[in-house]
């Protein structure tokens, strides 16, 4: 039975399919706030008011009001890609923090919870399953590719232990640090530990042979934060990934694009690539899900 391109626009029971009376310009104006807020503090390691402010831009960026990204001025998206930057640097740094912090304890990796977002890496993870399940990729993967997992690669971690048991995963980041870090929260599970290996990469580094091996290949938010970047693995990928493979990237919409960089459809199939399922949230789950297929023909 062959995929069919499904639209998903929420899975989440308090979704608002309206906008509400709220304008996009309050929008604009307050994430402009807090970007001059936290574009000059000292450190975006974890703190009182690292947190507080990071908080507040979430909740901003994931209330229900409409705004076209393409339409900002452009000084406003020479904010939203600072920003962008921004977010990014803290969040790693967040992500390091609790990876020491976890992969001290005697079991790591019953500890997860431990990080203040494990519940959202849980529904990305579920959502990003069921995406690859509901539109008919076969089943059990053989390998994945995670490229970008960082220091914390809960990812990885929640699909091989609850999702793909039988799956091997590959994880790609370019910094050897963090890939130290996240080998520590897995060594202690023997059965895991053998799944889950940890390569210092760039993905653009990486040969066709290698990338012809992955049933699927999953592209981190964070990886490529200039669009140039973003689209030049998407046409790597394009042109080495074996034929019947999937692309599942994560992207954002509307507000949440001042979080996370936006993937374009066209990118994807100008490169090759047919959109199998685009997913939007609008609970707390940030990212959006794109599922695409490199053609058997």
């Amino acid at each position: 039975m062959s995929p069919t391109v499904s639209i998903v626009q929420d899975i989440s029971a308090d979704s608002t399919a309206a906008c509400p009376e709220i304008s996009s310009e309050f929008l604009v104006e307050r994430v402009v706030q807090l970007y001059g807020q936290i574009s000059v503090l000292e450190s975006l390691k974890p703190s009182n008011t690292v947190n507080s402010l990071l908080t507040e831009l979430v909740h901003v960026c994931t209330m229900p009001i409409c705004i076209n990204i393409n339409e900002l001025s452009k000084d406003v998206e020479e904010v939203r890609y600072n920003l962008i930057l921004l977010c990014a640097e803290a969040e790693y740094l967040l992500e390091t923090h609790f990876s020491v912090l976890i992969g001290t304890l005697p079991e790591p990796l019953a500890n997860l919870h431990l990080f203040p977002y494990y519940s959202n890496y849980k529904m990305l993870a579920s959502m990003e399953f069921n995406a690859l399940t509901g539109n008919n990729i076969p089943m059990p993967i053989s390998k994945l590719a995670f490229v970008g997992s960082g220091p914390m690669p809960l990812s990885s971690i929640v699909l091989a232990k609850h999702h793909m048991s039988y799956t091997l995963f590959d994880n790609y980041d370019m910094d050897q640090e963090a890939n130290s870090m996240a080998s520590r929260l897995v060594i202690g599970d023997p059965e895991l530990s053998k799944r889950m290996i940890f390569h210092t990469s760039d993905i653009n580094d990486v040969g066709k042979d290698k990338l012809a091996e992955y049933d699927v290949i999953v592209l981190a938010a964070l990886v490529g934060l200039k669009k140039e970047q973003k689209v030049r693995t998407i046409e790597l990928l394009g042109r080495n990934m074996k034929p019947g493979a999937a692309l599942l990237l994560r992207s954002a919409k509307g507000a949440r694009s001042f979080l996370y960089p936006v993937v374009e459809e066209e990118d994807l199939a100008n490169n090759g690539f047919k959109i199998i399922c685009v997913i939007h949230p609008t609970n707390e789950v940030i990212n959006s899900i794109i599922l695409a297929l490199k053609p058997t023909k």
